[in-house]
């Protein structure tokens, strides 16, 4: 595991590989977790199958009734392709595996999976205007280029991974499917870096998009804020599968009773992105192990 900046990710992430490898994690785990991301990032784009649909299909394996036939498609690819990413990490991150990952989303669903795009494209929700098509191909080598020579030269991988994706999305290399090629790109760059795997959900679309958005004035921050606040999810989630007592999720009350700091307080630390935590409905979980890390390395004075 690469360190980051950050020493309670960087505390999580090691007590997670003192569990396990990654690559070792069961495969239940696995499918869980990519029935997750697969939902999250099709949802953010439109597909119409709701998280029990994508649950019901990949991990119970039954037909989802009368879900569009393009929308279970994309379902199903996505899952193959996220879960093939463990099997493709001796692969470096190129513009080919960008292509190479579009086409397995996107084969049957769109007539051009796989290719760069060769019209004009816009983004929705913004006045930034993506290059022209002619341009892409040129871009992309630039794009895989930089990567490489940024992670040669020890680039923290958080900064890296909020640069990477930024810039593969201001490119808009393909016509559509940019969002979930990149982000499946964005979970190859951390499962690289022995990080697990990030999951952008409805719920994330605002700031997540907002993170994107500041790219444009050359500001990483949110982004790279953002990506922490997810790989501290995906952190918590692991560890509470395949961890000790001291990762089990627990209400913030409950944590509050052993702890220096009232729920309320946990709360707005959870809130903030501060205290890695995971949010069910109105209520915050998170871990003994990640209120111990808080403490230590970024809690105030009881």
């Amino acid at each position: 595991m690469e360190k980051s900046s950050l020493p309670i990710l960087d505390g999580l992430g090691r007590a997670l590989l003192d569990r396990t490898s990654l690559a070792a994690l069961p495969e239940t785990v696995w499918k869980r977790a990519s029935a997750l991301n697969t939902w999250g990032t099709n949802a953010i784009e439109g597909n119409t199958l709701d998280r029990g649909d994508v649950e019901r299909l990949l991990l119970e394996e039954q037909v989802v009734r009368g879900a569009p036939v393009r929308d279970v498609l994309e379902t199903v690819q996505h899952d193959k392709a996220f879960r093939g990413l463990v099997g493709r990490l001796e692969e470096p991150l190129t513009a080919a595996l960008a292509r190479d990952l579009h086409g397995e989303v996107f084969r049957n669903v769109k007539p051009h999976a796989g290719t760069w795009r060769l019209v004009r494209v816009g983004i929705l929700g913004t006045t930034y205007v993506p290059p022209r098509p002619e341009e892409v191909p040129f871009l992309m080598q630039g794009w895989e280029q930089e990567y490489h020579q940024r992670d040669l030269r020890g680039a923290d991988p958080l900064d890296l991974a909020a640069w990477m994706h930024a810039r593969f999305e201001a490119i808009h290399p393909f016509q559509d499917g940019n969002g979930r090629a990149g982000r499946l790109l964005l979970n190859h760059h951390f499962l690289k870096k022995s990080w697990p795997p990030v999951h952008i959900v409805p719920a994330d679309r605002e700031p997540y998009l907002a993170g994107l958005e500041a790219f444009h004035t050359d500001d990483l921050a949110p982004l790279r804020s953002f990506l922490a606040e997810a790989l501290g999810r995906s952190l918590l989630d692991l560890l509470d599968q395949v961890g000790t007592r001291e990762d089990e999720l627990a209400l913030l009350a409950e944590l509050a009773r052993d702890g220096p700091y009232d729920a309320k307080y946990l709360a707005l630390r959870a809130s903030q992105g501060a205290l890695p935590a995971l949010k069910d409905g109105r209520a915050w979980r998170s871990s003994r192990r990640a209120l111990a890390l808080y403490v230590e390395h970024a809690g105030r004075k009881p």
